[in-house]
């Protein structure tokens, strides 16, 4: 596959979108925080800054959403806020707007 169809692809579709993360470097413990410690309140709220800024944080909330993924901070949601979402697709603004509303 030539890079112009791999870049003319949706971003979820592609499954190299993990490399333009703004996550892709931090560490995966502030992902996955565990019991809700002080200590676990401080990873979700740092895991969700950088989830705010990433290029690709709706594709990778889609990404969890349509495959299962139950633990863990995905597209700057947390396990609770994505089961709380309504089960159509999201859109990149829809998803901004969610987002906000969660921090």
């Amino acid at each position: 596959m030539s890079t112009s169809t791999a870049a003319a692809r949706p971003a979820c579709d592609r499954p190299d979108w993990r490399g333009d993360a703004a996550c892709r470097d931090a560490d995966p413990e502030l992902f996955f925080p565990d019991g809700d410690t002080r200590s676990a309140r401080a990873h979700v709220k740092t895991a969700k800054l950088i989830c705010r800024g990433c290029p690709v944080s709706a594709t990778c909330l889609n990404w969890a959403l349509a495959s299962g993924q139950e633990a863990g901070i995905w597209g700057g949601l947390t396990e609770d806020e994505r089961r709380r979402l309504p089960r159509r697709g999201l859109l990149s603004t829809g998803h901004r707007l969610t987002m906000r509303g969660m921090s």
